[in-house]
């Protein structure tokens, strides 16, 4: 169920005056409606699959239990070995096994040995990266004995089948999220008239930018042997901002529903190409996911207090695991390999940042200079994660640096426009909570002049529906 269509429109309502009328006096009803709704949501996907995630939860439901039980070290590494080895089991399973299976022939084709083993045709759960990661991270940090374990199945089996973020994050902690089906929750008025901000700016997002750039990206990457290099170019802009609001607005959509039921989920994106390089685009963009690794593979590998030549390792080691993370192709290796370059120099050499002022209207020329040097490095690392292979990546990159790239691009001016502006308005609210955060300004026939502005422009493009693009991750 996606949640640019009418049956969301219908659904969400529904299950909304539900939650605050006939389940709004029994915690305990009110958790167990949640996780019903979110297994018939994810059912609308594929109802097989409900499956996988309820063997998760009871899987790690019952580790917790155990982790609480024992102190002896050797029986608690072993528990949280069954957690893990399930969990990544299942990544394995539907998500790399034929990757690694085709890597291995691959491999010793090389040598002359040429294997035949027959690939799986498996289809991939949507969402397992996501909440496979969120219910390790309970069973991880009880390992370490950062939260206690909950006794209440049900609230657990809430936490992790939770719909609004449950195919694409963010990719919640236990300590943070867990509590909160813990505890009444009460109707906030000013906290679900940002929620329906946030819906609405992640609609925007989603259907005016994403989806009117994916219909350019599909055409430019599709044909990009007998385009120019300036056109594609700005086909690889236009995909940064297609990710972006695509992805960032599935996370404002489902912070923005989460609100309206009274509960508080992290921020995943802070406006990330303002970015004055790729160590702070990094803390900027899938917030949830980066402070993941950071917290689970990156700290654990020493962090940066090791030396130098080891530093360098776990930021390659982090940056190739997050690529893994997204998808089962080297492209997505690669994209990972090229943000690690750029990464390091910045946490070796370039620790200082200079944070943008509130009361300045535009960026210095140094920050203009940094903020579009780092943006560049992007655009040229979507490239493989757009891209189907590292062959069509190579080369579409290499046309680009051609000399057509002086020439003039086949693209709609419109569309430059809508992204040069879009820019300008996260300029101007880079110190905010989201890009609709304007409760700020006070004279009301401003406000909602936006307001109708953004519903009609949303509206005005529905017509050309796109699939999430992280819901393939």
């Amino acid at each position: 169920m996606l949640f640019n269509t009418i049956d969301f429109a219908i659904f969400f309502p529904t299950v909304l005056l539900l939650y605050w009328t006939v389940f709004k006096k029994s915690l305990s009803l009110q958790n167990l409606f949640l996780v019903v709704v979110s297994y018939v949501f994810y059912a609308f996907w594929d109802w097989r699959f409900l499956s996988l995630i309820f063997l998760s939860t009871i899987v790690d439901y019952s580790v917790g239990l155990w982790l609480g039980k024992t102190n002896n070290l050797s029986k608690r590494k072993i528990l949280l070995g069954i957690s893990l080895i399930f969990n990544l089991g299942l990544l394995m399973t539907f998500k790399y096994f034929n990757f690694f299976v085709e890597t291995f022939v691959d491999a010793f084709a090389l040598f002359g040995t040429p294997l035949k083993i027959t690939s799986w045709n498996i289809l991939l759960p949507v969402g397992i990266s996501f909440y496979t990661f969120q219910t390790m991270s309970y069973t991880i940090d009880l390992y370490r004995k950062k939260i206690e374990p909950t006794h209440d199945i049900v609230a657990f089996f809430a936490f992790v089948s939770f719909f609004p973020q449950l195919v694409a994050g963010p990719i919640e902690r236990a300590s943070h999220l867990l509590p909160q089906f813990k505890v009444k929750r009460k109707f906030n008025y000013n906290e679900s008239v940002d929620g329906l901000r946030l819906i609405l700016g992640g609609l925007f997002k989603k259907m005016v930018i994403a989806d009117n750039c994916a219909l350019l990206v599909n055409n430019i990457f599709e044909n990009y042997e007998v385009n120019s290099g300036s056109t594609l170019f700005f086909g690889a802009v236009f995909f940064a901002f297609q990710i972006y609001g695509d992805f960032s607005g599935y996370s404002d959509i489902a912070i923005g529903t989460s609100r309206l039921m009274g509960f508080d989920l992290m921020k995943n994106f802070n406006y990330p190409y303002l970015s004055q390089n790729l160590s702070e685009f990094w803390r900027r963009w899938h917030i949830s996911l980066s402070t993941w690794f950071r917290d689970y593979v990156y700290i654990p590998l020493g962090g940066s207090r090791v030396s130098k030549g080891r530093l360098i390792v776990n930021v390659f080691i982090v940056f190739i695991v997050s690529g893994l993370w997204h998808g089962a192709n080297l492209t997505f290796v690669f994209w990972g390999f090229i943000h690690a370059l750029f990464v390091i120099p910045v946490i070796l050499f370039f620790k200082k940042e200079t944070p943008f002022a509130k009361d300045k209207k535009l960026p210095t020329i140094s920050q203009f200079l940094k903020i579009t040097t780092t943006f560049f490095i992007v655009v040229i690392a979507w490239v493989f994660f757009r891209s189907e292979n590292l062959t069509m990546a190579f080369s579409y990159i290499g046309k680009i640096f051609s000399s057509s790239l002086f020439t003039m691009p086949q693209i709609p001016r419109s569309g430059i426009f809508l992204l040069f502006f879009y820019m300008v308005i996260e300029w101007i609210q880079r110190h905010r909570d989201h890009v609709l955060d304007i409760g700020y300004i006070n004279n009301k026939w401003i406000r909602y002049t936006i307001y109708y502005l953004v519903v009609f422009a949303v509206f005005y493009y529905a017509g050309d529906l796109q699939p999430f693009i992280y819901f393939q991750f």
